[in-house]
């Protein structure tokens, strides 16, 4: 036995010391890592018995689409099960170049660049192009990806309240106008399901010389005339600068992308860390997210059904007294409040065979807790409405409605 073993290591007392997971395990109430032992689509096989699906982000319903199965399975016969290398070396394939080509031409822009997961594209994007004497101005409730990217970059983060376009101004207005700035936010924001208010934030960044990205994580495939995003959604693809995203909602796979101008996608290749130091997107995650963008542009009518089933949902929540909150999209909090109630909520709606996402501490007020819910085009009305019928019952049940 090595003397280290022996000896105390204080780097481990956080994890002795953490047991509130494990409390809430005993009680029977503990909502996370859920094995999936079966899907079809929008039901899930959990502990075997068969759930709607009530909390993916596969708001087109593509990932058992024929045609991106197909895709994939075609991909892993002719290049294999994986890239072995990062992109900057032996990982690029004509895929990923041919996948870069028509998202550049989807979200009319002059370039694109594919990352491994959506995480790692704001990763890369933020710290490639922020450094040392630069500022990047945050919303506050942005996604972890774009607050980890901005304090793996070597500039200053600065962050302002949601939506508080005076308050950037306030902010920007400190800042030397010679030195670089990014304003980065999402375009759909994914724990309230509100829209940015890009004309009036381009307003801001414009004026002070920043450049403006959006993340658009939620919003492909759900804003836009073609499903081409927040910018496009107000037409205004040329005034905003870069659009971030990522392949794991609408786009029913893995991965990400940046897409802007040739020389900063170019600069991006060159001084990315996360996109030159981990491996390329596989052969077949890249070859379905290339058949889910031909899929999402030939069938409109799947984006059409996607609202058809939110409104039903927006509309039947509110009829029977819920909070969704300022919710745009489809994506549907319900306002519960105490923690305790939520995971109890969150359980209930689990026996009764209804899947959602239980958002809690630290990335919502203690006094916010919520349930998330996401739509899917695929859902059927009856579906909507056995969960609305749950949510009903069950919320009156435990007095929070």
């Amino acid at each position: 036995m090595s003397t280290q073993t022996l000896q105390h290591i204080a780097l481990f007392d956080k994890c002795k010391n953490f047991t509130r997971a494990r409390e809430v395990q005993a009680a029977g109430l503990y909502p996370y890592f859920k094995p999936i032992s079966h899907s079809e689509d929008t039901v899930v096989m959990i502990e075997g018995k068969p759930r709607i699906m009530m909390g993916s982000n596969n708001y087109l319903g593509l990932t058992h689409h024929p045609d991106v199965l197909a895709a994939a399975k075609a991909a892993l016969e002719r290049y294999g099960s994986g890239c072995t290398g990062s992109r900057f070396l032996n990982g690029t394939l004509d895929l990923h170049e041919r996948l870069e080509t028509e998202l550049a031409e989807f979200f009319g822009k002059e370039s694109c660049l594919v990352f491994s997961t959506g995480y790692q594209a704001n990763l890369g994007l933020i710290s490639g192009l922020v450094g040392r004497g630069d500022v990047v101005f945050l919303d506050k409730l942005d996604h972890a990806s774009i607050v980890d990217g901005a304090k793996m970059s070597q500039g200053e983060t600065v962050r302002f309240n949601h939506g508080d376009f005076a308050g950037l101004e306030r902010k920007l207005q400190k800042v030397d106008p010679k030195i670089g700035t990014m304003v980065i936010v999402d375009g759909i924001y994914s724990m309230e399901g509100d829209i940015a208010d890009v004309p009036n934030l381009l307003k801001v960044a414009q004026k002070y010389g920043a450049a403006l990205a959006i993340d658009d994580a939620h919003s492909v495939g759900v804003l836009g005339p073609r499903g081409d995003g927040t910018a496009a959604h107000f037409g205004l693809v040329d005034e905003v600068d870069l659009i971030v995203g990522t392949f794991s909602k609408s786009l029913a796979s893995i991965g990400g992308f940046a897409a802007g101008t040739e020389n900063v996608i170019h600069f991006l290749k060159h001084h990315s860390r996360p996109l030159i130091f981990t491996a390329a997107l596989p052969p077949g995650n890249t070859a379905g997210v290339l058949a889910a963008l031909q899929v999402m542009q030939r069938e409109p009518e799947r984006r059409e059904r996607l609202w058809k089933n939110a409104r039903r949902l927006q509309d039947g929540l509110r009829s029977v007294g819920f909070d969704i909150g300022p919710t745009e999209t489809p994506i549907v909090p319900v306002l519960i409040g105490p923690l305790e109630k939520t995971f109890l909520f969150w359980r209930k709606l689990f026996d009764a065979g209804v899947f959602t996402n239980p958002v809690v501490p630290p990335a919502v007020p203690p006094s916010l807790c919520r349930l998330r819910t996401s739509l899917m085009a695929t859902h059927s009305d009856e579906q909507i409405d056995t969960a609305l019928e749950a949510f009903g019952r069950l919320g009156k049940e435990l007095g929070v409605i």
